[in-house]
């Protein structure tokens, strides 16, 4: 007699669980640290700069994201889509023709399931370009130093916070000046290599070679410092900040967005649909893997996921609404 083989299906589905669950945690995770770009008033988004920071000087980070955030999500997304179109919703008015039975709320939480699942896509895709590929700051080291670079538009509320959260604005005319005396510099520097041949030299020591060595290694920096100005072209009153800070200028580029009445809309509707698809999915992860099992059991983790569902909700929003309008205007 052969033992009953575990079916595929089955497999997938508890993989695609397990997924889910792992994305709830980095839901929590995620929305906790933008929280505190808003809600701790009065420290400028050092809560959130510190966080940001310290995930950002985690040793093999782009390795971490691929396999601990990119693998996880694109698992749970594709068995998630595969499940969205063979499943059939039974919470609406039908003609008949269809089983509708729209008075059980778990019906209804099952067709909002597959409703967010769908925002979730087109939003998460929407989100990683924008901000992990579109606005990622650029960088520029000089020694122990590195700087970051972003494009941002112009308000009067940046010039008040420039000292305070520790960046540089550069405008249209002071990145044209900048890009000038580049140029001059490098003119000068090309007269002044025709004039010398260091590097023929057979002395084993030259001062002007030593001297003529750091020149270099600073025109390389300015050189580099002007790419990273002007590779983000600016348009109408847009400014690039500078700051030393990956922190800082991921916080800018959140505060930028938040300006955006569109955007607060679109990133409202996005987070309530995460917390909503998340706090839901617990709640049947918990009963599909047998930890709630009783009726009663059951209500109370009900009660429990609604209560997480609500308050990581308000840290959500709290981020979209309170960055830019609240806490970082000015």
């Amino acid at each position: 007699m052969t033992a009953p083989t575990i079916p595929k299906a089955f497999i997938w589905r508890r993989v695609h669980s397990l997924m889910g669950l792992w994305l709830v945690l980095f839901l929590l995770e995620h929305l906790l640290t933008n929280s505190q770009a808003a809600l701790l008033l009065g420290e400028n988004g050092a809560g959130f700069v510190r966080m940001v920071n310290a995930i950002h000087d985690l040793p093999y980070l782009s390795a971490l994201e691929l396999f601990l955030i990119g693998t996880p999500i694109a698992i749970h997304a594709f068995w998630g889509i595969r499940y969205l179109f063979t499943a059939k919703s039974n919470s609406f008015k039908s003609d008949g023709s269809k089983p509708s039975l729209p008075q059980y709320k778990r019906n209804k939480a099952y067709t909002w399931q597959r409703i967010t699942s769908w925002i979730l896509v087109f939003g998460i895709i929407a989100h990683v370009a924008k901000f992990r590929f579109i606005e990622y700051p650029e960088s520029v080291r000089e020694g122990l130093d590195t700087y970051y670079f972003v494009k941002v538009s112009n308000d009067p509320g940046l010039y008040t916070l420039e000292p305070r959260l520790g960046f540089q604005i550069y405008d249209a005319e002071k990145i044209s000046q900048q890009v000038k005396e580049s140029e001059i510099n490098n003119h000068a520097q090309a007269s002044y290599e025709n004039r010398y041949d260091f590097w023929q030299s057979s002395a084993p020591y030259n001062h002007d070679e030593e001297a003529y060595t750091q020149k270099m290694q600073e025109n390389l920096f300015k050189q580099q410092w002007i790419n990273a100005l002007v590779k983000k072209k600016i348009i109408g009153n847009e400014i690039i900040a500078v700051s030393k800070s990956f922190g800082t200028a991921t916080l800018l580029s959140v505060r930028d967005a938040f300006k955006s009445p569109v955007y607060v809309v679109l990133y409202t509707i996005f987070v309530l649909a995460a917390c909503f698809h998340a706090f839901n999915g617990l709640w049947t992860f918990m009963i599909s893997w047998g930890l709630i099992l009783r009726r009663a059991a059951q209500k109370t983790m009900g009660t429990i996921c609604v209560s997480i569902m609500l308050l990581i909700a308000f840290l959500g929003l709290a981020a979209i609404w309170g960055t830019y309008w609240i806490n970082l205007k000015y």
